[in-house]
């Protein structure tokens, strides 16, 4: 049980991090530390890249050490093999929900950018290592995936604040080399050509990460006994159905208050 959850927790952190690229922070950063932007700004594109990636990865080492205390306080629950996979298999199921948009489910999302501001204000390696952390924490600026969360979950579930510290970093690590996707944007051409196919992208990129979700559910559920599986996946989808009737009578609510007609799909 615990390989297996090592394995599904690197598959969601790897996920995630490749994910949150396509948040506007990540979709910034491609535009700003290009070769062509710091050669506009008489910077150097390597050593600028050198610092972005050191500070998100030591922002994802900051993002583990939260995880790696979340993992003692797990630790000190002693839970069963069997109540870990509930909780892995409950966490996947809504974070699935979350990302698809079920009835208007979304978990709780952090709307902001880092300051673009330092890029007059100080030297490079400030604004690199500083928009660096800032992205490698995961928390800090957009979270476009409730993946970040499943992750966050998952380590603390693994019960080794080392291991914890390891996905964070890796988080970060992941985040930060984002950067080298532009490294062949030396020109306005290609820098267009970059972006139309990077967000061409975001769709596959969202579909997979949806389905290293889905993925974890089932793994573990495949390894637990079939009615802790069959029980969780049971009331997980009868509080999806009532969050989506939920939302749907709200929305009528809504609409009538403003006096749009509307109808109420019955489930």
């Amino acid at each position: 049980m615990v390989y297996l959850l090592i394995v599904v927790t690197g598959m969601v952190t790897i996920a995630s991090a490749v994910r949150s690229t396509w948040s506007p922070c990540g979709l910034s950063m491609l535009a700003t530390i290009t070769p062509l932007s710091q050669r506009g700004r008489g910077h150097g594109y390597p050593s600028t890249v050198a610092w972005f990636v050191t500070g998100s990865t030591v922002g994802g080492a900051t993002l583990g050490a939260g995880m790696a205390a979340l993992s003692v306080g797990v630790s000190a629950l002693s839970l069963t093999a069997h109540e870990v996979a509930a909780i892995v298999v409950g966490a996947s199921v809504v974070a699935v929900a979350s990302d698809l948009g079920v009835g208007g489910f979304e978990l709780p999302v952090h709307h902001r950018q880092v300051n673009e501001r330092w890029l007059d204000q100080f030297r490079v390696w400030v604004y690199g290592a500083g928009f660096g952390w800032q992205i490698g924490t995961g928390l800090v600026t957009y979270i476009m995936s409730a993946s970040v969360y499943l992750m966050i979950v998952l380590s603390a579930l693994v019960g080794s604040p080392w291991l914890a510290v390891a996905f964070g970093t890796l988080f970060g690590l992941v985040r930060g080399c984002a950067v080298l996707l532009g490294r062949g944007i030396t020109s306005v051409e290609t820098l267009r050509a970059f972006h139309l196919l990077f967000e061409r992208l975001g769709p596959v990129v969202r579909r997979v990460t949806i389905g290293v979700e889905a993925a974890s559910a089932l793994l573990i559920a495949l390894w637990a006994p079939s009615w802790v599986a069959l029980g969780l996946a049971t009331m997980c989808l009868a509080w999806v159905v009532v969050r989506t009737r939920r939302w749907t009578i709200r929305r009528a609510v809504d609409a009538r208050a403003v006096g749009r007609p509307t109808s109420i799909a019955h489930s």
